[in-house]
């Protein structure tokens, strides 16, 4: 309990006023990122993108049309890819997993090193929610998951999709580049793919 008479969960708790009738609109929230533990006190609207680029400085996520059709935003949260500008903070209960994440202490990850040999990257703005995406995107079609495009005949529980670049261009089109460089993007995932 803080000075206000609040409380405090293993997820968020909200406060009151310290004159105990109005409402407070912020909450304590702890936050899983990247393997570190970050404890802030938030505007129950902040959005994850926000909290990870305003609270805790980690830019690589971008804020490109902040309603959830760019993807440059793209995190990994429990695994799974989202659009960080449309989920709030005090939601986030599971890991979240940033660009900055992936890569090892003295090596990086292998759609990274992927994007870089094929020349991927072009403005760079798109490539961090790209490349999260990718990641997310490889392990649902290691784990069987059908896309749109996906042959509805094939064998039900048939294990790993096969990621043609059709496959892979339904998969990321929730990830805009408007430098239009999708070909290298398709070659570099379907390189670490293979």
């Amino acid at each position: 309990m803080d000075e206000t008479g609040a409380t405090r969960g293993s997820r968020t708790a909200r406060e009151r006023g310290a004159d105990g009738r109005q409402p407070d609109s912020t909450s304590y929230v702890s936050l899983r990122i990247n393997g570190n533990t970050h404890e802030l006190r938030l505007d129950n609207r902040t959005t994850l993108l926000d909290a990870l680029r305003e609270h805790l400085d980690l830019t690589g996520a971008k804020k490109g049309c902040d309603h959830g059709q760019c993807g440059a935003c793209t995190v990994l949260v429990g695994g799974r890819r989202i659009n960080s500008c449309l989920v709030l903070a005090v939601t986030c209960d599971e890991p979240v997993t940033t660009i900055e994440g992936l890569a090892g202490h003295d090596r990086l990850h292998p759609l990274q090193e992927a994007f870089v040999a094929r020349d991927a990257l072009q403005c760079g703005y798109c490539t961090p929610g790209q490349i999260c995406s990718a990641v997310g995107m490889l392990a649902e079609a290691a784990a069987g998951h059908p896309s749109h495009v996906t042959p509805p005949d094939r064998p039900a529980g048939g294990g790993p999709e096969l990621l043609t670049p059709e496959e892979i261009r339904e998969r990321m089109s929730g990830n805009i580049c408007r430098c239009g460089a999708y070909a290298n993007i398709v070659d570099a995932i379907e390189e670490v793919a293979s």
